[in-house]
């Protein structure tokens, strides 16, 4: 007889790996109190600690806490899988799917699919999760997320990258900067002015590399990892920047006017597509939602984007 249950695996497992049970129930969305309430039952139904309680550090497994923590990694995995081979034998789309949305466009993409893709299937409990392209790839291998909507940025091989579309490079300038009026610019006509780089994981390298040829290096006068940072510092003329997403909105979050001018050259175009587990066509759930963006992609639109 079981003397657990998957939510009170799932909460366990939450905070072994955040050491906290604040940042475990922002993780899974529940309150503190049950994930509390959750790891109190496990140990007094086991009879045993799991987790060793210091203030200053937070919480640390015990010994016991860290092989039941292995095993219940795998319980939970299994109870997943059943729930897809359910899915798969009986044809329904249902059970949780969890997506990762690369940060510089998830924001914009992944809340229009996400919504279509609940409407017509309700039984599927979709989780969210915004990453840079190293996270994306390390959680994909961990089984940590189902698929993820991003670029084709550096896909090793063991992952299958399914395209979309196509996403030409684009600069970025603010209203009175004096490339913002050009019908196109060169790589060569960005070199004198003040670059704001998007410094992520092999997006900053793809970026970079458009100076290459020139043999010249920009001159990067602010890094940001965050898109909304990026385009704020752009609008209020901090110098330029590249990016290949262009949102339907040519505004910066604090609402000055931004231009994006298409950058001429050899500059390879990334497209945007989703990522999976080369196996993760066999599951009915990742399967049908990968087909529903596809679906999406009709007539060249993307939710969110602007792609003329």
């Amino acid at each position: 007889m079981l003397r657990f249950t998957l939510r009170q695996l799932e909460y366990f497992i939450a905070v072994g790996e955040m050491g906290s049970i604040a940042l475990a129930a922002e993780k899974v969305n529940v309150s503190s109190p049950s994930i509390s309430a959750a790891i109190t039952q496990l140990e007094q139904e086991y009879g045993l600690p799991l987790f060793v309680r210091q203030h200053a550090q937070g919480l640390s497994l015990t010994l016991a806490g860290r092989e039941m923590f292995k095993q219940a990694k795998i319980a939970l995995g299994e109870a997943v899988r059943l729930v897809d081979l359910a899915g798969d034998i009986s044809g329904n789309v249902q059970g949780p799917l969890s997506i990762g949305g690369l940060l510089t466009f998830a924001q914009v993409v992944l809340p229009a699919l996400r919504a279509s893709f609940e409407k017509l299937f309700p039984d599927v409990k979709v989780t969210q999760h915004e990453l840079d392209q190293a996270q994306i790839f390390s959680k994909l291998r961990r089984s940590e997320i189902d698929v993820a909507i991003t670029y084709d940025l550096d896909v090793p091989n063991d992952l299958s990258f399914e395209p979309i579309a196509s996403l030409p490079p684009y600069a970025m300038f603010c209203d009175n900067h004096p490339l913002a009026n050009r019908a196109s610019v060169t790589v060569k006509d960005l070199l004198p002015h003040r670059m704001v780089l998007l410094d992520l994981p092999f997006s900053s390298e793809y970026f970079l590399s458009f100076f290459g040829s020139t043999g010249e290096k920009p001159n990067i006068a602010e890094r940001t990892r965050d898109v909304a940072v990026m385009r704020s510092l752009v609008a209020n003329g901090f110098g330029f920047s590249i990016a290949n997403i262009r949102p339907l909105n040519d505004l910066s979050p604090d609402g000055k006017p931004l231009h994006f001018v298409p950058l001429d050259g050899n500059a390879r175009p990334m497209k945007i597509g989703l990522l999976s587990s080369r196996d993760a066509g066999n599951v009915n759930t990742i399967r049908t939602f990968i087909g529903h963006c596809k679906a999406e992609h009709q007539s060249g639109l993307i939710p969110g984007l602007n792609l003329d």
